[in-house]
C-alpha cells in the first residue's frame, strides 16, 4: 500500500524560543513520507539563525515579510507538494515520535480529513489539559455551528479540498478555511481517529483578541449557513459562554 505524502508546514515570526521543540517534534517522526516547509516572516530576534542550524530537517524554507499570518501559511500552501497538508505552528508540537505513522499507516479507507484530539501545553512544553472544545465523534458542516470544534492544528486535510486562506479574515481565517474543506469532501471520509495528533501552546493569537476573532467568525457563519442559522446560533452560543464563565470553567 503506498502511504500518502504528507506537507508539514509551519509558520513562524520571531519565535526563536519557540521553534526548536516545534522542528524537533517534526524531526522525530518515524513516518518518512514527508515533507516539512517553514515560513518565516522575516524574524529579527535570532529564529532565522536557529532555522538554519536545523536545515537537515527542513526541506524547504522562505523568510521574507507577509501580510500577517494567513499569508505566511498561503506561502506554505503554493510551495506544499503533498496529498495532504498538516500546519504545526511555532510552539505547536507532534506529541509522540510515531504520531504521523499511527495516524497515516493504519488499514482504514484513506480520508479526505484525519483529525484527532489536542492537549493545551504551556510555555516549558507541560501538558495542562484539553481542548473546552471537544471533537463530534461525527464531522459535518454543522459540527462546526458550535465554533471550531476540530482545532486547526488537529486536522490533517487533503490538498485537492483545501484554498488559500482569506486574509480578510485576520484572526479566523482558519475557521472559514476548514469549513470550506468540509464542505468538499465526502462525508464518509471525514474521520476521528481517536489520537491526540497536537500538542497546542496555550495563547495564540484568536486567544489574545477572543471578541474581534468572534465577530469574524459570526460572519463567516452567515457566509456559510446564511443570516438566521448563524444569528440563533451565536446567541445559543453567548449563554453557553456565560454559563461557562459563571461556573468557572476553563474556555481554553
Amino acid at each position: 500500500m503506498n502511504h500518502p505524502f504528507i506537507s508539514i508546514i509551519t509558520v513562524c515570526y520571531n519565535a526563536k524560543d519557540l521553534m526548536e521543540a516545534t522542528i524537533n517534534s517534526v524531526r522525530k517522526q518515524t513516518y518518512d513520507n514527508y515533507e516539512y516547509i517553514v515560513i518565516d516572516g522575516d524574524s529579527t530576534d535570532g529564529t532565522k539563525e536557529l532555522i538554519m542550524q536545523n536545515r537537515d530537517a527542513i526541506d524547504k524554507f522562505v523568510s521574507q515579510k507577509d501580510d500577517g499570518i494567513y499569508d505566511a501559511m498561503n506561502k506554505g500552501l503554493d510551495l506544499a507538494e503533498g496529498d495532504y497538508v498538516w500546519f504545526i505552528n511555532a510552539g505547536d508540537r507532534i506529541p509522540h515520535s510515531n504520531t504521523l505513522e499511527k495516524i497515516m499507516t493504519s488499514s482504514y479507507l484513506r480520508q479526505d480529513i484525519y483529525y484527532g484530539k489536542t492537549k493545551i501545553i504551556n510555555k516549558d512544553g507541560e501538558v495542562i489539559g484539553d481542548r473546552r472544545l471537544k471533537e463530534p465523534d461525527v464531522l459535518n458542516k454543522n459540527s462546526f455551528l458550535w465554533g471550531m470544534l476540530v482545532c486547526h492544528q488537529a486536522a490533517i486535510v487533503k490538498k485537492s479540498l483545501v484554498k488559500h486562506y482569506d486574509t480578510k479574515y485576520r484572526i479566523s481565517a482558519d475557521y472559514d478555511w476548514l469549513l470550506s474543506a468540509i464542505e468538499k469532501a465526502d462525508p464518509t471520509l471525514l474521520r476521528h481517529s481517536k489520537r491526540t495528533y497536537c500538542h497546542f501552546l496555550e495563547g495564540g493569537i484568536s486567544g489574545k483578541r477572543m471578541w474581534k476573532g468572534n465577530r469574524e467568525r459570526y460572519r463567516i457563519m452567515i457566509k456559510h449557513y446564511g443570516f438566521f442559522k448563524a444569528t440563533r446560533y451565536n446567541i445559543l452560543m453567548a449563554f453557553r459562554y456565560i454559563k461557562d464563565r459563571l461556573s468557572g470553567v476553563s474556555m481554553t
